[in-house]
């Protein structure tokens, strides 16, 4: 059974710069909406579907909760899908935004 790995803000930081992962939010829509790391895919019940369609299996894949709890069983669930390299991002979108402070979209 594949497992998935920790990773780092500052790991998922380079990664994401250099193309190199894809970014699955799953937190609710109104956080999601009211702010979320540029390109992050907002990964919920109705559209895990299409994201396992249009993301390639070989294509690392970082998943972004709150806190980096919730983050490690959807994880799970997806390495358990077949993805060949899944991530929960440590610290959640809190400890992106504390590293990588940025305006949300309401201000």
């Amino acid at each position: 059974m594949s497992e998935f790995k920790h990773i780092s803000t500052s790991e998922t930081f380079a990664a994401l710069n250099a193309g190199e992962v894809v970014i699955a939010d799953i937190r609710d829509d109104q956080s999601f909406a009211s702010a979320h790391i540029d390109g992050a895919y907002h990964l919920t019940n109705g559209t895990l579907h299409q994201f396992m369609q249009q993301t390639p299996l070989d294509k690392p894949v970082v998943v972004v909760c709150y806190h980096g709890r919730s983050s490690q069983g959807a994880a799970q669930y997806l390495a358990e899908q077949g993805f060949d390299t899944v991530y929960s991002m440590d610290g959640g979108f809190e400890s992106w935004r504390l590293a990588y402070p940025f305006s949300s979209s309401l201000e």
